[in-house]
């Protein structure tokens, strides 16, 4: 595997004008807190504490900042306003072939994670990727 150095940037907006959510995490998703922003899709981090998740995330804000400069994508504004959240509980349920479920597991423990991360890691990206595309 080719690793690529990415040159740290200056960001144009500071850490502290992104929304940023702090969830917590399952245990069986290893405990602690997740750290999301919404205008920068795909940047996450955790952590043990909630102070630990925001310092993990002030690096995954960086790198995430650096990695797009160096791509060439756009990086977005911080939202004008906070985003309206909707209320929800943070849990669904979803009916899978058995095939998929299968492949999923499998790829769950290749990775050495929950088929929870696993499945959120997915969702996040894709929903990253498609918001970077409508841009």
């Amino acid at each position: 595997m080719k690793v690529k150095k990415v040159k740290a940037i200056e960001p144009p907006y500071r850490f502290e004008e992104y929304m940023h959510e702090i969830a917590p995490l399952a245990k069986e998703d290893g405990g602690g807190f997740l750290i999301t922003f919404p205008d920068l899709p795909g940047c996450m981090s955790d952590g043990e504490t909630i102070e630990e998740a925001i310092a993990n995330g002030r690096d995954a804000f960086a790198a995430w900042i650096s990695a797009a400069a160096d791509m060439g994508r756009p990086i977005p504004k911080p939202a004008a306003k906070p985003v309206e959240l909707i209320e929800a509980s943070g849990k669904f349920v979803a009916r899978l072939p058995k095939t998929l479920h299968a492949r999923l597991v499998a790829r769950a423990k290749q990775e050495g994670v929950s088929l929870n991360t696993l499945v959120l890691t997915f969702i996040a990206e894709g929903l990253g990727h498609k918001e970077t595309c409508a841009h």
